[in-house]
């Protein structure tokens, strides 16, 4: 059964995230499956990128997604990005596995995600980095990891990071400041030997 305010989805001419969902919510399944060609393939990115593990990244964003197909009934079209709320679900479940990791889980056993092509001691000091800093970011504060991952893993900017973390450009600003300086204090030691230039 449909509602006046959300035609079925092949009644729509390209439908924006929001009208997809409520879409979705009065019952157009179509709707789901294109909102999830739409948001998924970036979704897997940003968590492969956070995370380094291809299947937990899989996991996170299924989880992502379940919670979005929850909220459906009660999203309230126009006053937030469908696209905005799903990259902080995400953000905030890698973050929550990230922190998890300082406890329970060998960094030895996080596989890696493919590179493109480099040689031998290229792949071996880029497979040292990333376990370094996938390291490092788990001994940060979360919000300040949080907010790193989005910027220098995601390449996402403040605006857009302020929107997911829901505080202000400044406060992203401050965040990421705070989270490079502490990066740069966990890793000190390591510098040279893991190739990271002074900045």
């Amino acid at each position: 059964m449909t509602s006046p305010s959300a035609p079925p989805i092949r009644a729509m001419t390209e439908p924006d995230d929001g009208a997809l969902l409520a879409a979705f919510a009065a019952g157009d399944l179509a709707a789901a499956r294109l909102l999830t060609e739409r948001l998924a393939p970036r979704a897997l990115g940003q968590a492969g990128r956070m995370l380094g593990d291809a299947a937990e990244a899989e996991d996170v964003v299924q989880e992502a997604l379940l919670r979005l197909w929850r909220i459906a009934p009660d999203w309230r079209h126009g006053e937030a990005q469908v696209s905005t709320w799903l990259w902080r679900v995400v953000a905030n479940l890698c973050t929550d596995r990230l922190r998890a990791r300082r406890r329970g889980v060998p960094l030895e056993s996080v596989a890696e995600p493919e590179d493109g092509r480099r040689s031998v001691a290229e792949e071996m000091q880029a497979r040292a980095r990333a376990e370094a800093l996938r390291a490092a970011l788990a001994e940060l504060p979360p919000r300040q990891a949080e907010a790193v991952a989005l910027r220098h893993l995601e390449g996402l900017g403040n605006p857009e990071i302020a929107r997911i973390m829901d505080m202000s450009v400044e406060a992203v600003e401050s965040l990421t400041a705070r989270g490079r300086r502490g990066l740069r204090a966990l890793l000190a030691g390591r510098r040279e030997e893991l190739g990271f230039e002074d900045d």
